[in-house]
């Protein structure tokens, strides 16, 4: 069980942005990348999620064996796949536990309900894990948090949907050191061998709480570099320096 990208070129507004990237990332493992700003990133991650604004100009995105080019958002993400936003996007008027109960009602099979009680302890104890107030349940989602409120209901988002495959771009970005230990062991609480993570980061910092398998560098709309988890630490050290000396 992989997903899998294969080739993949993709414009925004006509430019190009990926220019021929693979990668595979099986269940069980986590997959780091780090690159510079405009490398393209944040760009893989929308892509595999099915946003609008990027055309997949060449090459594919295969889920277990299945190619997604054909799919809309939400059906990706009711086949396993969860993005969690650099910035969460708010939704004034939808409480959290609705939003939550929505997005649950929507993946079972048709003509059978939830059971309100299962789902109220399990989202309480995940809201226990990662530290967050009760009271955030009745409030509209992301409305009037705080960024590191935001990052930690995009985990919580995650735990309680439990995707195969979960994406995390720069979910680090504006934490400080005990929300990023809350978010990170969130995120460490759900690791699994039949789940796969692509954790995206400007910063060596987050991969000390969630330890990668693999780590990727990528520039220019290509991974150029990859290696084991000490690649981050030598990131975090010299920079991409190499990528001058290259090119």
């Amino acid at each position: 069980m992989s997903l899998i990208i294969e080739n993949l070129h993709a414009t925004v507004e006509g430019s190009p942005i990926l220019k021929g990237l693979s990668l595979e990332i099986p269940t069980g493992e986590v997959h780091a990348i780090m690159g510079p700003n405009g490398s393209g990133k944040s760009t893989l991650s929308k892509i595999i999620a099915g946003h609008e604004d990027y055309e997949v100009t060449q090459g594919r995105v295969l889920l277990d064996g299945v190619d997604i080019a054909d799919l809309e958002v939400d059906e990706r993400s009711r086949a396993g796949i969860f993005l969690a936003f650099q910035y969460p996007a708010e939704v004034p008027g939808v409480s959290n536990a609705n939003f939550l109960r929505a997005a649950l009602q929507s993946r079972m099979p048709e003509g059978e309900e939830i059971d309100a009680v299962a789902f109220y302890k399990q989202m309480y104890a995940r809201m226990d894990e990662l530290e967050m107030d009760r009271k955030f349940t009745s409030r509209a989602v992301n409305e009037g948090f705080s960024g590191g409120e935001k990052k930690r209901n995009e985990i919580l988002q995650m735990m309680m949907l439990e995707p195969r495959y979960c994406l995390l771009d720069e979910t680090d970005s504006g934490l400080d050191i005990d929300a990023l230990k809350i978010v990170a062991k969130g995120v460490n609480a759900m690791r699994s061998d039949h789940r796969g993570f692509l954790v995206i980061t400007h910063y060596q910092r987050l991969l000390d709480y969630i330890q990668p398998d693999h780590v990727h560098v990528l520039a220019d709309g290509q991974i150029v570099k990859s290696g084991g988890k000490e690649l981050a630490l030598e990131l975090e050290k010299s920079g991409y320096d190499f990528l001058k000396q290259s090119a």
